[in-house]
C-alpha cells in the first residue's frame, strides 16, 4: 500500500495531518523514537503505552545482526519488537555518513526492509556533509536521485518508500531535490543530513536548508526532518512545515546524564528539583534520581515523556492557532534558536500563503511579532479599503467631522475601517502598550493604503507621545495632534 498524507488543520506552515501506510494510520506532527535492538533503555511496548504512535529503527543493524536478522525475517519487526504501531526503518545511510561505506546495496536494503515488514522503507541515500563543496553535493545528490528512481521503477508506485531530500548546504540543490523527489512520485519526504547542524546549534542554517527543500517538495507531501531530537526546536521545525521527527536524543542525553526540558537541558548533577510532572520526576527527588543505579533508564523515560508531550503541545497550538506564540516561547531558550526564529520571520512572505486566514488570537510579544504572517497578510489587503477624497486615520481613536472616510488604527497592522473592528486580526489581537516597533509597522500599513489610493488626501491624528515618529514614517500625510 502507498503512503498517503491528509492535512486536517494548519497554522503557519505547520500541519496536523493523517499519515497512512498499509493498515496503520498515525497523526502528525509525529515523533518516532529511535530503537536500537542491542541497547534499548525503554522498550517499544513502554513507548506505545507512553503515547508513541510510531518508532524508527535501523534495517542495516538488523541485517548485520547474528542475534536478530533471522528472527526479524521469520517473525517480522512488529512481533519481534512487540510494537503494533507504525515502524519506519532507515537503510544504513546513517552508518554511511559515519563510516563512509556500508556492506549493502540500495535494492538489497529495500528488499530486506520489505521482508521484515517495515511500514516505511528508506532507500540508501547519500547524506552530504554540511561542510561538503558544491561539486560533491551535486554528485551525491545525483546518486541519491538515481537510487530513488531505481526504487520506484523496481518496487512500483504502491511500495511505501520514502524519498529523502539531500543537497548539502546549497539551497538551489535542496529545492531541486525536493522538486525531483515529488516528480518521481514520493509522498513521504525526509530532509536528510541535518544532524550536524543541530548538534552544533547551527539553527539558522537549518532554517535555510529546510525552507529551500520545502520550496521544492509538493505541499501535499509529508515531510520528515531526520534526526531532530531535542524538543526545544520541534515547534520551530513544525512552523516551517515539518511533520515527522525521529529522536535518539532521549537515550543519548540520558547516557550523558542530561535531563531534557521543552526549552533546554540540564546536567542531572546540577538539579536541586525535578520540574516535571512525569512519573519518574514525581517518584524521585533530584538526589534520588542522581544516585539511582537505574539512572540511564529513568532519565530516558523522562526525556521521552518530555519529547512526546511537546508534540502534543504543538498539535494543540496548531488547533488553537497559536503556533507562533509557542515558537516565540521555545526559541527564547537559546540564543541560536532565537536567531533562527528571526531568520524564519524574515521569510514571512514565503510562509504567508500557507498560514490560516483566521485564528482565535494574535498575541503581541515584541518586535518579532511585527513580522508575523498575520501582519503580512493584513497589510497585503489594506489596499482594498475604499477611500474618499479626504481620509482620516484616527490613531487616537477619536472620530472627527469633515472627512469622507474615517479609519482607525491598530498596530502593528495599521488602518482599519470600523466595520472590521470585531474581525480577525483587529478584534482578536492582544496588544499591550504601544512601542516604537509596532507603531512603525502599523505606519507601513498606512503607506500601503496611500499607494493604493494616491488621489486621496490623508490626515493622521496621532497621540502626542508618538507624533515625531509618525511624522517621520508618513512624510506624505498631514500629521496632527490635539494637545491638551
Amino acid at each position: 500500500m502507498p503512503i498517503t498524507f491528509e492535512v486536517l488543520e494548519k497554522d503557519i506552515a505547520g500541519r496536523i495531518g493523517r499519515l497512512s501506510t498499509g493498515k496503520r494510520t498515525v497523526r502528525t506532527p509525529l515523533l518516532l523514537p529511535v530503537i536500537n535492538p542491542h541497547l534499548q533503555p525503554v522498550s517499544p511496548a513502554e513507548m506505545k503505552a507512553m503515547g508513541a504512535d510510531g518508532i524508527i529503527t535501523n534495517a542495516y543493524i538488523f541485517s548485520r545482526s547474528s542475534e536478530y536478522r533471522d528472527r526479524a525475517l521469520s517473525e517480522g519487526l512488529h512481533d519481534l519488537l512487540g510494537f503494533d504501531g507504525l515502524i519506519m526503518t532507515d537503510s544504513g545511510s546513517f552508518q554511511l555518513s559515519v563510516y563512509g561505506e556500508v556492506e549493502i546495496g540500495n535494492l538489497e536494503t529495500l528488499e530486506f526492509q520489505q521482508a521484515i515488514g517495515s511500514d516505511i522503507w528508506v532507500p540508501l541515500d547519500i547524506p552530504t556533509s554540511p561542510d561538503a563543496g558544491r561539486q560533491q553535493a551535486a554528485e551525491e545528490l545525483a546518486v541519491t536521485l538515481a537510487r530513488l528512481r531505481e526504487a520506484r521503477e523496481t518496487l512500483g508506485p504502491e511500495a511505501p518508500v520514502a524519498g529523502p531530500v539531500q543537497g548539502g548546504m546549497f539551497e538551489d540543490l535542496r529545492e531541486q531535490a525536493g522538486r525531483e523527489v515529488g516528480e518521481i512520485g514520493f509522498s513521504f519526504c525526509p530532509i536528510g543530513a541535518v544532524v550536524p547542524l543541530m548538534e552544533s546549534y547551527r539553527y539558522s542554517e537549518l532554517v535555510r536548508v529546510v525552507m529551500a527543500a520545502k520550496n521544492g517538495i509538493p505541499p501535499s507531501s509529508c515531510v520528515h526532518l531526520f534526526g531532530a531530537g531535542h524538543p526545544s526546536m520541534f515547534a520551530l521545525a513544525v512552523a516551517m512545515g515539518c511533520d515527522v521527527f525521529d529522536s535518539a536524543a532521549y537515550a543519548l542525553y540520558a547516557k550523558d546524564r542530561r535531563y531534557l526540558t521543552p526549552s533546554g537541558s540540564y546536567r542531572v548533577d546540577e538539579l536541586a528539583e525535578l520540574p516535571c510532572p512525569c512519573p519518574v520526576c514525581r517518584g524521585h527527588t533530584a538526589t534520588g534520581l542522581r544516585e539511582s543505579p537505574d539512572l540511564v533508564r529513568l532519565l530516558s523515560l523522562h526525556n521521552l515523556a518530555v519529547s512526546l508531550a511537546e508534540i502534543s503541545r504543538i498539535r494543540q497550538a496548531i488547533t488553537d492557532g497559536v503556533l507562533w506564540e509557542l515558537v516565540d516561547e521555545r526559541c527564547r531558550g537559546h540564543p541560536q534558536l532565537l536567531r533562527a526564529y528571526r531568520d524564519l520571520l524574515a521569510r514571512n512572505r514565503e510562509l504567508e500563503p500557507f498560514d490560516r486566514s483566521t485564528k482565535r488570537r494574535f498575541f503581541y510579544r515584541g518586535s518579532e511579532s511585527c513580522l508575523r504572517t498575520e501582519v503580512v497578510r493584513y497589510q497585503q489587503q489594506v489596499g482594498r479599503i475604499a477611500t474618499g477624497h479626504e481620509v482620516l486615520v484616527a490613531m487616537d481613536g477619536v472620530k472627527r467631522t469633515g472627512f469622507d472616510t474615517t479609519l482607525f488604527f491598530k498596530p502593528p497592522f495599521g488602518p482599519f475601517p470600523p466595520e472590521l473592528r470585531e474581525t480577525f486580526p483587529i478584534g482578536q489581537s492582544e496588544i499591550p502598550d504601544w512601542d516604537e516597533d509596532m507603531l512603525v509597522q502599523g505606519c507601513a500599513g498606512i503607506r500601503v493604503l496611500m499607494e493604493a489610493n494616491p488621489r486621496s488626501r490623508y490626515t493622521v491624528f496621532a497621540p502626542e507621545r508618538w507624533l515625531a515618529i509618525v511624522e517621520r514614517e508618513l512624510p506624505g500625510c498631514e500629521v496632527r495632534c490635539d494637545r491638551v
